[in-house]
């Protein structure tokens, strides 16, 4: 199943095997913008049946990583648009990431207060400036709350995001709500305590996810979007959140009939718990549209996913960092470059070296 073509709406691919977006930190500064070789990189890598790329952040405010490419100035659409034309040229789609990180952000990273649903902060570390020099990981700050207004305002710069990416050359985009981002932050109990129309009821905490759903679906189209979820994930959170599983049922449910390019479950990663066969089966009963899932899979166990109708892609991460012919590889079942510790030094920031400079296989 993993390597047969892939059809829903306009979207269509070579295969099933998506690169999961990974932030790797490679932009050119100031700006964050970016570059060629971000191009080479990702046009390594484009045999994959869709890349979603490493998280863009969608306005100043929405970023919390340093060095992590941006999508709302007219350097970062051209800059992009190098990307997009590597990965096309080698008859490859791809899918931006729109990313908007609320609290998991430092006023050293964005000049701004961070921002969530709540002026709520859990202990949780980014990767931003030293106060002795040089980048590594760093606190994050309390956040302010977002009014109403501000609200409305952050709907508007996913939909002014949305509008860059396909400016960019973009295939279509993945909305990121995951991972405690601020999506996630509206969604789970101990970081939205808002009394208005955006907390308290589990509808309310969903709001702006639907919101910016049907925002992005009618600017640019179903078929050009995506969104990132990660129930079972309990990172940027100091603890599990009791009705998270059943929200996201409820959200699913009600995002069924925008028939989106697919449904992207994150799993398997930080602190995290199992996903039960349950809980897939609970997802189809409430949709039938294209699902991704990514976490840890191994050829096995995503044809599994595959062949029980759970997933329509499977989603790999680290493997594709090692091995830029990753479905070749998949395919003839020759053996994988491993993701050791010294692959790990050369995730963020740096040159070439780790990034582009992994061999294909040779036989």
């Amino acid at each position: 199943m993993l390597f047969k073509p892939f059809e829903f709406g306009e979207l269509s691919t070579a295969n099933r095997i998506a690169m999961a977006p990974m932030t790797r930190s490679r932009t050119n500064q100031p700006g964050d913008v970016p570059n060629q070789m971000m191009a080479t990189y990702y046009g390594q890598r484009a045999d994959a049946g869709l890349i979603v790329t490493e998280g863009a952040p969608i306005s100043q405010v929405a970023r919390g990583y340093s060095m992590t490419q941006g999508i709302y100035t007219r350097e970062h659409i051209e800059g992009w648009k190098q990307v997009t034309e590597a990965i096309h040229q080698r008859g490859g789609k791809a899918f931006i990431q729109l990313w908007h990180v609320g609290r998991r952000s430092h006023s050293s990273i964005t000049g701004l207060q961070p921002v969530s649903a709540s002026a709520l902060k859990d202990p949780d570390q980014v990767f931003g400036p030293l106060p002795e020099g040089g980048f590594g990981m760093i606190e994050t700050e309390t956040p302010r709350a977002l009014s109403v207004e501000e609200i409305q305002a952050t709907i508007g710069d996913f939909v002014q995001a949305a509008h860059n990416a396909m400016e960019a050359g973009f295939d279509g985009v993945e909305i990121h709500a995951a991972h405690g981002y601020l999506i996630d932050q509206f969604m789970r109990i101990a970081s939205n305590q808002r009394d208005d129309q955006y907390g308290g009821s589990q509808e309310n905490r969903m709001r702006l996810m639907l919101e910016v759903v049907e925002a992005l679906v009618d600017a640019i189209g179903a078929d050009k979007v995506a969104i990132r979820v990660s129930p079972h994930v309990i990172e940027g959170f100091k603890d599990s959140d009791p009705e998270i599983v059943e929200l996201t049922l409820k959200a699913i449910a009600k995002m069924s009939r925008f028939n989106l390019a697919y449904l992207h479950f994150s799993e398997n990663i930080s602190r995290h718990e199992e996903v039960p066969e349950s809980f897939r089966q609970q997802v189809r009963e409430v949709y039938a549209n294209p699902i991704m899932v990514a976490g840890k899979l191994t050829k096995q166990s995503a044809n599994a996913l595959l062949d029980k109708g759970y997933a329509d892609f499977a989603a790999f991460g680290t493997p594709f960092v090692t091995n830029p012919d990753l479905v070749e590889r998949m395919k003839n079942d020759w053996p994988l470059t491993e993701f050791d510790p010294d692959a790990r030094l050369t995730l963020y920031g740096g040159d070439e070296r780790g990034f582009t400079d992994y061999a294909c296989y040779q036989g």
